[in-house]
């Protein structure tokens, strides 16, 4: 099964979706900072037998806008609420790895009537890190540019379906193999993470919730066990042999973990 590009606009901002397409109940599937919508593509090829599947390059990232004006996490939760009316996608399951996970807990924190459920990858209610933003603009300021291949990049990423995922994101242009998306944009988007917590949020969510974290990944243990004090009903589980890019690493039992979540979401048999 292969996709369709559609293009949502919003304020001026082209949104890109990779449309999965099939019959069933929808999943919308939102990747990570720096990342883009083909991070999903062996998650989405999994599930779209049996669901509606689109992934989103959020704003600022792949064949989106490339420099919004606005990135705050409201621009990004208002861009999902877009993508989910103008594709008649009716109450999706949002699926969000990283920033991704972060963008789809505040779309059903505001728009609680807007989800069937809600499935966090690596993702969680944060805290204030003032450093991170500079952490994160280092990082991606140490990627070169441009990459001299696809397989250099591949390499640089580390190798294997992580490194294939993350070149994946690159385009060919100039002689040389670019990011798509500027690092003054990426970092700008993690100002507000940088500057609070999110519990309230967290706390008024009202839809089923599965959170799946990397046994080597990087929300704080603390931080997850404050989560399920908050909202005990939610269903976490931790994936072994795991890191931060769950979906890449370990992308079986991650598929495994979203069709068991699904069934319950529409059988009705997970609590809220």
């Amino acid at each position: 099964m292969t996709w369709t590009e559609h293009t949502v606009v919003r304020d001026g901002v082209r949104i890109s979706c990779r449309d999965w397409s099939g019959s069933g109940a929808p999943v919308l599937l939102l990747h990570g900072l720096a990342g883009h919508a083909g991070e999903w593509d062996t998650i989405a090829r999994s599930l779209s037998p049996r669901h509606r599947v689109v992934a989103v390059d959020q704003r600022g990232h792949g064949a989106s806008t490339r420099r919004p004006g606005d990135v705050s996490r409201a621009a990004y939760v208002a861009d999902v609420a877009a993508v989910v009316e103008q594709l008649d996608l009716h109450r999706p399951v949002l699926v969000g790895q990283s920033l991704g996970g972060h963008t789809a807990m505040l779309t059903a924190a505001a728009h609680p009537d807007l989800p069937g459920g809600l499935v966090l990858v690596e993702a969680g209610a944060g805290g204030p890190s003032p450093d991170v933003p500079a952490e994160i603009g280092a990082a991606l300021e140490a990627w070169p540019r441009p990459f001299p291949s696809h397989r250099a990049a591949v390499e640089f990423f580390g190798g294997g379906a992580v490194g294939e995922a993350w070149a994946d994101g690159l385009e060919e242009r100039d002689g040389g193999w670019w990011p798509r998306f500027d690092r003054d944009v990426t970092v700008e988007a993690l100002a507000e993470n940088a500057r609070r917590a999110f519990w309230d949020e967290w706390t008024g969510i009202t839809c089923p919730t599965l959170v799946v974290l990397g046994q080597s990944g990087i929300i704080p243990r603390d931080e997850t066990e404050a989560m399920l004090q908050r909202r005990p009903e939610t269903v976490a589980m931790s994936v072994p042999a795991a890191g931060h890019d769950v979906h890449l690493e370990q992308p079986e039992t991650l598929c495994r973990a979203l069709h068991e979540f699904l069934e319950q979401v529409a059988a009705g048999t997970i609590d809220r």
